[in-house]
């Protein structure tokens, strides 16, 4: 039996602790680490450890090192899609199934997605997420960027490295609407959080971007839940073939995390890197994922 599925700020605050524990037993499987050992190298006891990683992934520990057992991927989700896809097919199917989060609608006219914002009324606050606190930033037809916050990250260094203090975040969102008006608003986020973490409802999303921006994000969409695709791919998908590059881009351009789901883009050598928001975050988004797909 599977534990209930942990209230969202648990599972916020478990983030990195379980992204910890991702790499450890992506590092330390082939000699088959027991239940102790994964719980000593991120500071729990063995009850507390496999209680927490089960809730925040919906898969036991054991259950996550036999799928990397089974696929033979010593470098489990840092060595290509082939691996990724062949390691996680077998046993990590979780006792639900993640809601089918959509875009309903853009609500947006084709001048406003160009002009990034330019006179919009948004509001920018914090709340959890299972990937540790978010950054959301909301207009009033819907949700128009969400990043990430690390907490006790130094302000202003290397990002990929140290993760985002929350006024870098912050700073990070707001600078891609220059021509908008912005306040602070933890309650807002934090009811939208609940509403598509907690309630699995539906979310709106107003996507502010050119033409080839929002056809590539929507191509991102296209992609399974739990599965990956190269940005040569999508070029493709988009009938650009040659245009990888400026696909990679519009990947890395992406203001919506987890919802438009950039982590499932890998460039082609299938390596996972790159990512806006830390690799860490990246790898935690896929097994979440995965173990939450039927």
């Amino acid at each position: 039996m599977f534990d209930a599925p942990a209230p969202l700020d648990e599972r916020a605050r478990a983030y990195d602790r379980m992204a910890r524990a991702l790499a450890w037993l992506g590092d330390t499987w082939p000699d088959w680490p027991d239940l102790e050992a994964a719980a000593a190298a991120v500071g729990l006891s063995p009850h507390h450890f496999q209680r927490e990683f089960t809730r925040w992934a919906g898969i036991s520990p054991k259950q996550y090192q036999g799928a990397m057992a089974h696929a033979a991927a010593g470098d489990l989700l840092r060595s290509g899609a082939s691996v990724l896809d062949a390691a996680l097919e077998t046993g990590l199917s979780g006792p639900g199934r993640l809601h089918d989060l959509f875009i309903a609608h853009e609500g947006l006219s084709p001048g406003e997605a160009k002009t990034g914002g330019k006179g919009a009324d948004l509001m920018l606050g914090r709340a959890p997420t299972p990937f540790g606190l978010g950054a959301w930033l909301i207009g009033p037809r819907g949700l128009v960027a969400l990043g990430f916050i690390d907490e006790g990250a130094p302000a202003r260094t290397g990002f990929e490295h140290q993760g985002r203090a929350e006024d870098d975040a912050f700073a990070d969102l707001a600078a891609r609407y220059p021509g908008a008006t912005i306040r602070r608003d933890d309650a807002a986020a934090a009811r939208m959080s609940a509403l598509v973490f907690e309630e699995g409802q539906p979310l709106p999303v107003c996507l502010y971007g050119t033409p080839f921006r929002r056809q590539v994000w929507r191509a991102l969409l296209d992609i399974p839940a739990g599965e990956t695709r190269t940005y040569g791919a999508l070029a493709a998908r988009i009938d650009a073939p040659k245009a990888s590059r400026a696909v990679g881009a519009a990947v890395g351009a992406n203001p919506v995390s987890w919802f438009i789901p950039c982590h499932r883009a890998l460039a082609a050598d299938g390596r996972l890197h790159n990512y806006h928001w830390g690799v860490a975050r990246k790898r935690a988004m896929l097994v979440y994922e995965r173990a939450h797909t039927a």
